[in-house]
């Protein structure tokens, strides 16, 4: 294909382009928002034609498509360079042996990246659909699906054109024959040995362990946050959490390690925790959004941990022979979302009782089975190859990593028995639409508690942030599961006291979120009896002392007007108490006309030097209208506000 002829390629693509509405724009914006961010965002549509059709964008886009699409434009890619090179011949191959540098030039010259119009006829004949039926219903929508995502292009005369890249990225790969549709994890005849675990009928639903799994997930997850709240975590100068603080968080939750390593990624994808520079290091902590997480529903809450989950760059649970476990470092698997879409889609297909149970883990490859026979393993990626066919059995160490990602789908209640969850499926259609099976799987959350005159308190289901946050400042959490306990001891009322709760209003808080309305007598005579022993003995506040030998010196400090913001006190002839840090009392102190020294702990002079402060960088936050705003902007319609 010509200079000539690529230009028009790209012309058939802007034009294909500008025919769409702004919402049909938008939608393939949105779909294309992770690799369309890796490039300078599009002035026009030319712009966005060429972004679509840059070798970058095409590695990760075909990562997405199903067997029938991806054989569609292999097939289109595949006849249009040979059409291409039967009319322009590149240059001769190099001799064996040839250096690096010719083979290259010779791998990327023009011929080898030029493409020609393909009618697409000969596409279907090409992959056995010429006549119709299944095949011919399946390449046509899977023509119309490139179009869509614009990895092809309709040129004037109804012909197709593909990027010139595509016959290089996709000539590696051995896609096999044609099918229509997808093969089925559980086959449908008698003959097929079954498991004898797949022959048991399950106890429970998948709705009913999707439901278990989503509480206990809301309930970790809440724990784990409150840990990082409590103290942040510490990650190592190489990068990421080391192994001490994922066991000290994982004690913290109540999880394993892998489970809570899990978990840390999918918090800091939602947004819910940050990596902040300190000048001991990098930490991990609670961003503001966490606060904004408490007050939600729980099934708010999971939403958008469930949604970063889906198109996470890592496979959080599984470690690589070698590597040593972490978390909080920036994946890099960018074929991980594409293997979970894969996997999640090729259960939906397994009917109930028939699913295969999961591979244990840590995982080892099973046996080959006999000529003729299928095992369950074997059949699932299988089946999941046909949805995303680059993803799947053509990476390394494909069955470890399809273990470890099935595995974690089962602890978010995404799986069960072998197959998808109501959860599971409403994952699969629309990642951004969790609220409403999420609220159905979660009940409301429970105001008012249970005291008894044990001087514990009950909670029979999930408690509300402020019922949880009361009960936790006066009681010690003593178990968790479908209902939530807490004691009530001396010392957790005594630590509600010395966190300014008064013993009225602690009493009156209390009686508000009894369940009864009233509290039983030997609360009462506990909360009484730790009020009444709080506080006998002080312990005096002082940011700074002023020590001077000079005694006269000292009582002018005390009663010098200007000095009046320090809150100056004697404690002894040459000893006064400032409330103020020491910098800020030197300041004062200066500004009044003294002459003070900085002294350190040690009885030394402290030499003063300025210190150097850096501003922190304001955290990018995204747009939900931005899509939209910028495909009215690319087909120069004016901007709705």
């Amino acid at each position: 294909m010509t200079n000539l002829n690529a230009v028009e390629g790209l012309d058939a693509l802007t034009r294909s382009l500008a025919r769409r509405t702004p919402e049909q724009l938008a939608a393939l914006l949105t779909r294309h928002a992770e690799p369309l961010a890796r490039r300078p965002a599009p002035t026009g549509l030319r712009g966005l034609a060429q972004a679509l059709w840059s070798y970058e964008t095409l590695h990760q886009l075909v990562l997405h498509l199903d067997h029938p699409q991806i054989q569609v434009l292999a097939a289109t890619a595949r006849i249009s360079q040979e059409r291409a090179g039967r009319d322009a011949p590149g240059p001769a191959a190099p001799a064996p042996g040839a250096d690096y540098q010719s083979l290259m030039a010779h791998r990327l010259s023009f011929a080898h990246l030029a493409t020609e119009p393909v009618e697409p006829e000969d596409v279907f004949a090409a992959l056995g659909a010429a006549s119709p039926g299944p095949a011919r219903t399946a390449a046509e929508a899977a023509l119309h699906h490139l179009y869509d995502d614009g990895l092809a292009a309709p040129a004037e005369d109804g012909t197709v054109v593909v990027p010139p890249r595509a016959p290089q990225l996709l000539a590696a790969h051995d896609l096999g024959p044609f099918l229509a549709d997808a093969p089925r994890p559980a086959p449908d005849d008698t003959t097929t040995p079954a498991t004898p675990a797949a022959a048991i009928p399950p106890t429970t639903s998948p709705h009913d362990e999707s439901r278990a799994a989503a509480a206990t997930l809301a309930a970790t997850v809440d724990r784990l946050l409150a840990a990082l709240a409590t103290q942040p975590a510490a990650l190592r100068k190489s990068g990421g959490l080391a192994v001490r603080e994922i066991k000290r968080l994982a004690k913290a939750a109540g999880a394993t390690e892998p489970h809570t390593r899990l978990l840390l990624d999918l918090t800091l994808a939602a947004d819910l925790i940050a990596l902040t520079r300190s000048p001991s290091g990098i930490t991990a902590l609670p961003t503001g959004a966490y606060d904004d997480w408490l007050g939600r529903p729980p099934g708010a809450r999971l939403a958008p941990l469930l949604a970063a989950w889906s198109g996470l760059w890592d496979i959080p649970t599984h470690t690589p022979f070698g590597e040593t476990p972490t978390a909080l470092v920036r994946g890099h698997d960018r074929h991980a979302p594409a293997l979970r879409h894969a996997l999640l889609a090729a259960l939906d297909t397994v009917p109930l009782g028939a699913g295969a149970p999961l591979p244990p883990l840590p995982f080892t490859e099973p046996p080959e089975p006999e000529a003729g026979m299928r095992t369950p393993w074997k059949d699932l990626l299988r089946a999941a190859d046909w949805h995303r066919p680059l993803a799947v059995t053509h990476q390394p160490m494909a069955g470890e990593r399809a273990a470890h990602t099935l595995h974690e789908a089962t602890c978010l209640g995404l799986a069960a028995h072998g197959t998808l969850t109501p959860l599971g499926r409403a994952l699969l259609a629309d990642p951004r639409s969790l609220d409403e099976p999420l609220a159905d799987l979660l009940p409301p959350l429970l105001e008012q508690a249970h005291f008894q005159a044990d001087l514990t308190a009950v909670v029979p289901g999930r408690p509300a942030a402020a019922l949880d946050a009361l009960l936790a400042s006066a009681a010690d959490r003593e178990s968790e599961g479908h209902a939530v306990t807490w004691r009530f001891t001396h010392r957790s009322v005594r630590r509600a006291l010395d966190a300014g709760h008064r013993a009225e209003t602690l009493r009156e808080d209390l009686t508000r979120a009894s369940a009864t309305g009233t509290l039983p007598q030997p609360l009462g005579y506990l909360l009484q009896d730790a009020a009444r022993s709080h506080g006998r003995m002080r312990v005096l506040p002082a940011a700074c002392c002023i020590r001077s030998d000079d005694e006269a010196l000292v009582e002018e400090l005390a009663a010098h007007r200007a000095l009046r913001d320090l809150g100056l006190r004697a404690i002894a002839p040459t000893v006064l108490v400032s409330g103020r840090p020491p910098a800020a009392t030197l300041d004062a102190l200066r500004a009044a006309g003294y002459a003070p020294a900085l002294e350190s702990d040690t009885g030394t002079t402290t030499v003063e030097r300025l210190p150097a402060h850096r501003a922190k960088a304001p955290a990018p936050t995204r747009n939900p209208h931005a899509p939209l705003a910028l495909a009215h902007r690319l087909l120069g319609h004016p901007t709705e506000p």
